[in-house]
């Protein structure tokens, strides 16, 4: 399957240099440029990208309320299936946590050795969100430090099954569906049908979200 990518950043050499590398995968498609949030929120609308590789320090309109935009179209309030891929210097975009409860289904370090762009993108157009897991324990964690828990379940928790719910727990330790299989002694078929029963039942869209629901539910907490 060719995946279709729109790349927003306000810096035209980026740009350039995201699409040379990208232009050279089989697999992957550029189908339009954007300078800045409003673009990419026009462009991404227009264009149905798979997957939007998502500056967050832009101008008019910056990565975050973008990518909150792009998110609800993904979400079934628009035709838009795009998923986004934040790419951050993570040292000085704190504001990435604020991206994961705007809908961003994946994060991109911007030294990352150009090889694993690819790979990045085709994790997160198959609904593979979590990348680097180091990156994202540390993301998860700071994000789920700065919200406060909600008192009350979030809907269709309490239809989980028993399995359901360890599923989602291991998941949102940053486990992938092979680790998660291995753990519980599954194969990993058995544990993509419990995925997506439980994204399911929680009417959300990917595995970014279902961490981020299990931090703020209090499902799980940092440390533990």
């Amino acid at each position: 399957m060719t995946v279709s990518v729109l790349i927003a950043d306000d810096q035209a050499l980026v740009r350039a240099g995201l699409r040379m590398v990208l232009d050279a995968e089989d697999d992957i498609t550029v189908v339009g440029e954007a300078a800045n949030g409003e673009q990419a929120v026009h462009s991404a609308k227009r264009l149905r990208p798979d997957v939007v590789l998502m500056d967050i320090r832009m101008p008019d309109l910056d990565g975050i309320a973008a990518t909150a935009k792009i998110a609800c179209g993904a979400a079934g309030r628009e035709t838009s299936q795009s998923r986004v891929l934040i790419l951050t210097t993570f040292d000085l975009d704190e504001y990435v946590y604020d991206a994961l409860g705007a809908g961003a289904s994946g994060f991109l370090l911007k030294d990352s050795p150009p090889e694993q762009l690819a790979t990045a993108i085709q994790i997160v157009a198959n609904g593979e969100a979590l990348l680097a897991p180091t990156v994202t324990n540390r993301l998860i964690a700071q994000f789920a430090r700065s919200r406060t828990p909600q008192h009350e379940p979030p809907p269709g928790l309490d239809d989980l099954t028993a399995r359901e719910l360890e599923v989602l727990k291991l998941l949102a330790r940053g486990m992938s569906n092979a680790e998660i299989a291995a753990s519980l002694v599954v194969s990993d078929t058995t544990i993509k049908t419990h995925v997506a029963r439980l994204l399911a039942k929680l009417d959300l869209r990917d595995r970014v979200q279902a961490v981020v629901l299990a931090y703020e539910s209090g499902l799980i907490t940092p440390g533990r």
